[in-house]
């Protein structure tokens, strides 16, 4: 347990606005057949990337930029995106908040403000009606309500044609003008974070067909590993593994997207204790962003860790 660590506080878990009305906004045609380009075009190439490595083997300097992407842009949402600017599990200076929001906005899964803005109303209505994407909330039953379910959770909803109000579910980061110029500029960070894996492939071999692989494997397959590991949270771990604490849902522990997705896969821990900045809480939970995060603390770039206790743990257990 650390030194820093301040008991978790469900009140002030959201950070909510001062919007009184929590009203649904319309998402623009434009961006929903953008959000579809953006699931369509990584899966592309992988299937690309499969087909030009047929018969000789990953390259090894697209594989070392690959893994290097997925690790920078993977923790700008575990660590950033999640942990420090959705629940606020801890305190960190301007600069790295600034480092972790563009890591996680390279990561293509939204602006800063509406992916917080997303997540909170998931936590408020987890697996009940107004939850933006939960697996449970349709007609359909047996196998064939199972696979609709998962879609939607996974990737389905980005397609939904409302988002919730970002003034309300956002309020506390809008006014940071420097969280909402980096919100802003989205569009940026995204051609950046496919811009740094090009020049380091190139860089690497020397050569403009290196720079390709570069953006091939450590751009665009690199987006789609993050975004399924990421989506998998919504959609497997609200349907496949344990619930050791009663959280009145269906978020569940799943092993294998502990370790996938850097700990953000003990999920039924996490809606147990939305604010802890570790959501392993057993010994045996692997939590790589916890490890990070602590690591800060030992730097003196983190601070404030918000962690339960051993008697709110206990307690919360079925």
């Amino acid at each position: 347990m650390s030194n820093t660590a301040t008991q978790y506080s469900r009140a002030s878990e959201l950070g909510l606005g001062q919007a009184k009305e929590d009203l649904p906004v319309r998402v623009p045609t434009s961006r929903r057949v953008t959000n579809l380009f953006a699931v369509l075009i990584p899966f592309a190439a992988v299937v690309l990337a499969i087909v030009w490595s047929w018969g000789h083997g990953i390259n090894l300097a697209g594989l070392a930029v690959l893994c290097g992407m997925i690790v920078i842009t993977g923790y700008g949402i575990t660590i950033g995106y999640h942990r420090l600017f959705t629940h606020r599990s801890f305190q960190t200076y301007s600069m790295v908040q600034f480092f972790l929001a563009v890591c996680g906005s390279m990561a293509v899964e939204g602006p800063l403000m509406r992916w917080v803005a997303t997540h909170r109303k998931h936590h408020q209505c987890s697996d009940v009606p107004g939850d933006p994407h939960s697996p449970h909330l349709h007609d359909s039953n047996g196998l064939r309500g199972l696979v609709v379910g998962l879609w939607h959770a996974h990737a389905g909803w980005l397609l939904d044609r409302c988002e919730p109000n970002m003034a309300r579910y956002a309020g506390d980061l809008r006014k940071s003008r420097m969280l909402r110029l980096v919100s802003r500029l989205f569009p940026l960070w995204v051609l950046i974070g496919l811009t740094l894996p090009m020049a380091a492939g190139g860089l690497i071999t020397g050569t403009w067909g290196g720079a390709a692989l570069g953006l091939l494997w450590g751009g665009l397959v690199r987006i789609f590993l993050v975004h399924h590991i990421t989506w998998s949270i919504n959609s497997i771990c609200h349907c496949f593994g344990r619930q050791p604490f009663n959280c009145k849902d269906e978020s569940r522990n799943n092993v294998v997207m502990g370790v996938l997705a850097f700990g953000e896969g003990w999920h039924n821990n996490h809606h147990a204790f939305p604010s802890s900045a570790r959501h392993g809480l057993a010994w045996w939970q692997f939590d790589s962003s916890y490890l990070i995060i602590r690591l800060m603390e030992k730097l003196r770039l983190a601070w404030n860790l918000r962690l339960p206790t051993d008697d709110m743990i206990e307690l919360a257990r079925r």
